[in-house]
């Protein structure tokens, strides 16, 4: 760890960002350690960060670019980075592309999505420009036909494919249907979702040559933060960008930082570079165990408390608590538990209610609440929908239970307000 850059950062966020300054006014002005900051809360943090205004920022913004994070349309979050900050991270990501199997000439087809703020396409784009070996880029783009999209893989006789999970999957099928396989792709890259076993066996079918690798880990609001491992045969497995980038695992009932493997923690981290808007000690919302602490090298678990990802949307818990309370006008729900669960080569978002025995829907309350809140999220988040509709993830499941049988932490009692079920 860079001990002169955190301090360093520290007293940069303090003197110049209203949040990190109101965050850290009860510290000694002399704090130069990370584990002396308290964590970043996400409502607190997003609360202060709009559009328009934000306590976040450090300064203008006039030079670089803005993205979409999530949350609902009625509030968005943006994340914001320099020209320089945004370069040097599509830098540093593609300088792992080669530990990805990344080879000198590849034709590389980017299907991540591009518009309407979205990152993922424009910086797959950028990184190959950034990364030290030459490619062929084959900007596609996650929202073409798919008989397109093939025609494009087969006569540029495509080797790589850059995705998302779920959206290789769709495009697996029709390949499996209309054309059998394409064995020219040797390697599929994936990034912003796990891959599971199911949807592993149906791209071995479509793309027979190919090895399925991570291209590597990042979030949009917390920025890089590891590449992949080369010859490592587990995807999960990822080894932190420790120039510039610090990545702790704390225990999720105690905070305690954890060193050694094979204990989960939750993943918070800290940019030594960005400046604009600074990440210090940020909560990712996975969970990870280190595998070689002394390289940095953790393998991801699953999420945490902080949103659930389900395929390649983001839906954070405060919205959907939100999304339940204004939908139930009739009170009947006593308390809320997201469930990630995942079959059919998909993804699925469970939202469990539970009720009092005082209060107790019948089935027709039941099945008018569960048609509300299908409603009230597609209008709240729209991604949720297109991609419900698109047949990439499975629609919002809604299950009845008594409050008593709602999981608890065996060692706190507390409520467990997300189970990602998918790692089991």
């Amino acid at each position: 760890m860079n001990h002169h850059q955190t301090a360093d950062l520290i007293a940069f966020a303090r003197e110049h960002s209203p949040f990190y300054r109101d965050l850290y006014a009860d510290l000694p002005p002399a704090t130069t350690e990370l584990t002396a900051l308290p964590l970043v809360d996400h409502s607190a943090f997003w609360e202060a960060h709009g559009t328009t205004t934000s306590r976040i920022l450090t300064g203008p913004h006039d030079d670089g670019i803005v993205f979409k994070t999530g949350g609902t349309t009625g509030a968005p979050r943006v994340s914001r980075y320099t020209r320089a900050e945004w370069r040097a991270m599509c830098h540093r990501f593609g300088e792992g592309l080669p530990a990805a199997g990344l080879l000198p000439g590849d034709r590389v087809a980017n299907l991540f999505y591009a518009g309407e703020l979205y990152s993922s396409f424009v910086f797959t784009l950028n990184l190959l420009q950034e990364a030290p070996i030459p490619t062929v880029q084959l900007p596609i783009g996650g929202a073409a036909p798919l008989d397109s999209t093939i025609a494009t893989l087969r006569d540029f006789s495509a080797t790589v494919l850059a995705a998302p999970p779920t959206s290789l999957c769709r495009l697996a099928r029709e390949v499996v249907a209309e054309q059998g396989t394409l064995p020219d792709v040797r390697l599929v890259l994936f990034s912003g979702e796990a891959f599971y076993g199911d949807q592993l066996a149906l791209l071995a079918e479509a793309f027979p040559s190919a090895q399925v690798r991570s291209i590597g880990y990042a979030s949009v609001d917390a920025g890089i933060l590891a590449g992949p491992v080369a010859d490592e045969p587990d995807a999960r497995i990822h080894q932190v960008f420790t120039a510039d980038k610090i990545v702790e695992l704390l225990d999720p009932v105690t905070g305690e930082p954890i060193e050694q493997p094979g204990r989960p923690g939750r993943v918070v981290a800290t940019d030594l570079a960005r400046r604009l808007m600074p990440i210090i000690r940020y909560p990712v919302g996975d969970l990870a165990e280190w595998v070689d602490f002394p390289r940095r090298r953790f393998r991801l678990l699953g999420r945490s408390e902080e949103g659930a990802r389900v395929g390649p949307v983001t839906v954070y818990l405060e919205d959907l608590r939100t999304l339940v309370s204004t939908a139930d006008t009739h009170h009947h729900v006593a308390d809320l538990q997201i469930v990630l669960r995942h079959h059919a080569e998909r993804d699925e978002l469970v939202l469990r209610l539970a009720f009092s025995d005082a209060n107790a829907p019948d089935a027709g309350e039941q099945a008018a609440l569960a048609r509300a809140l299908t409603l009230r999220l597609a209008d709240t988040r729209p991604m949720f929908d297109s991609h419900v509709r698109s047949g990439l993830i499975h629609p919002l499941a809604v299950e009845w239970v008594p409050a008593t049988d709602l999981k608890v932490n065996p060692r706190t009692g507390k409520l467990v307000r997300l189970l990602d079920e998918r790692m089991g």
